[in-house]
């Protein structure tokens, strides 16, 4: 890509470049054919929830395409931690929109989530399911584990951005993390609190630390060559006003005041449409800590309302867990069930809903303040916080996804394509599903650990 630059713009009272640094960009619809073709692909091979998810998007966007910097791709997985409602989702989002504006978000949102709304919505509408979730196909069995080993790199790739401050801040919030998820006694609701608690007391931190003549971290530098405060280039292509983006913001909060109003009425209280959305749209923006969280919170909101069975519920769930995509596809499933296909894409707006409003509102902020000193420090805090969680996601699902060692096979082929013979992601997770999928058919390797 050839770029020419003039330099003859000043800086605003925030560090703030003006307008006057410009930057000549290639072609909108170079760009925008550049998602579809990245895109169009992603959303059937994205198995593994959304950590896998993570370590999918690194290989395709940053080590392969080379859309964005390492540095920039972990700075919007930590602002997707920080928000709530689908993480690997509203990173995807984030990246194709700093790629190709909001059109190319929103189509790269339609690509990542369709294959497994269309089965999750079929699946709910005829309540019934193409996979038992008590004993899965064959040519499934090889994914997840496929999936984990793409997580893993993902987790070694994030790690050579930490300095002696960064790993330690990661240690914190991993292993807090793997104790929440690990105890019988904790209330895994407290995910709710103690995710974003994690993430703003290390955001707080770095930002204290960078003030210091001797700071214990040593990242806290101004952005590379490219998306500094030198550059209009990435505003640019997001395409959206920090005036917008307030609106945006603006948006979400009165919907969701809205749905509390609703909640409080009587008509809250009859069911239907208007019911469903309120209820998803108010449980996606309070959702921290992925697809696994949703679980417990929605379980109350339409098994103890007698919508869908207890039985029902769990059937989706397992589907969506066997299907690639976000796992926020569950809501259409809901929906599906509770009131056909209008069910379906009511649940499925208003759960992820406030998490893509939410990000595309955040899309500018970060664009004009990711080279100022204090929110570059804001920035690291949050990389380093949302790391341990990738790594605490490595712990928690290799012992959910590799239980044989038929699955370990799948997981170490997988693993020794993507680390040793860089294979792409998609070619990692078809080699790891064609073994695994092999070893269940000759029933080899089944012995459970």
């Amino acid at each position: 890509m050839s770029l020419s630059s003039k330099k003859d713009g000043s800086y605003d009272k925030f560090g703030v470049s003006s307008p006057g640094d410009l930057q000549v960009d290639e072609p909108w619809i170079s760009r925008f054919k550049d998602v579809l073709s990245k895109f169009w692909s992603l959303g059937f091979i994205a198995f593994g929830g959304p950590q896998a998810h993570i370590a999918i998007l690194r290989d395709e966007l940053v080590i392969k395409a080379n859309w964005i910097g390492e540095e920039e791709f972990t700075e919007l997985f930590a602002i997707g931690q920080g928000l709530p409602g689908p993480t690997s989702t509203q990173l995807v989002v984030s990246c194709a929109t700093s790629r190709a504006g909001p059109i190319g978000g929103v189509v790269a949102l339609l690509m990542w989530n369709m294959p497994g709304l269309i089965v999750q919505t079929t699946c709910g509408v005829l309540v019934t399911s193409f996979i038992d979730p008590d004993s899965p196909p064959f040519y499934l069995a090889g994914l997840a584990p496929a999936a984990i080993a793409l997580l893993f790199k993902a987790a070694y790739g994030f790690s050579g951005q930490l300095d002696r401050c960064g790993a330690m801040m990661a240690l914190c919030s991993c292993v807090v993390s793997v104790i929440i998820a690990g105890d019988e006694v904790i209330d895994k609701g407290v995910c709710q609190w103690v995710y974003p608690l994690l993430l703003v007391l290390g955001s707080l931190f770095c930002l204290v630390d960078s003030k210091r003549e001797n700071p214990f971290g040593t990242t806290y530098t101004k952005a590379k060559p490219g998306w500094d405060s030198d550059s209009d280039l990435t505003f640019k292509r997001i395409g959206i006003p920090l005036w917008v983006g307030a609106l945006i913001f603006l948006l979400w909060a009165c919907v969701l005041a809205g749905c509390l109003i609703i909640r409080a009425s009587e008509e809250g209280e009859k069911g239907g449409f208007l019911a469903l959305f309120e209820t998803m749209f108010r449980v996606g923006s309070i959702i921290f800590g992925g697809g696994q969280v949703v679980l417990p919170m929605l379980y109350g909101e339409v098994v103890d309302t007698g919508w869908i069975s207890s039985s029902t519920f769990y059937q989706g769930f397992a589907l969506a867990q066997s299907l690639p995509g976000p796992l926020f596809n569950f809501s259409s499933f809901v929906g599906g069930a509770y009131l056909g296909v209008g069910g379906a894409l009511i649940a499925y707006l208003g759960l992820f809903g406030p998490g893509v409003i939410l990000i595309f509102a955040m899309m500018p902020f970060w664009s004009k303040m990711r080279h100022v000193n204090w929110f570059k420090a804001v920035l690291v805090g949050l990389a380093n916080t949302a790391i341990g969680f990738v790594f605490a996601a490595c712990f928690l699902m290799y012992q959910n996804a590799v239980t044989s060692a038929a699955s370990s096979t799948a997981f170490a082929v997988a693993g020794v394509m993507a680390m040793v013979y860089k294979f792409p992601a998609p070619a990692c997770i078809f080699g790891g599903g064609v073994v695994g999928a092999l070893l269940n058919l000759a029933e080899l390797g089944q012995k459970p650990y």
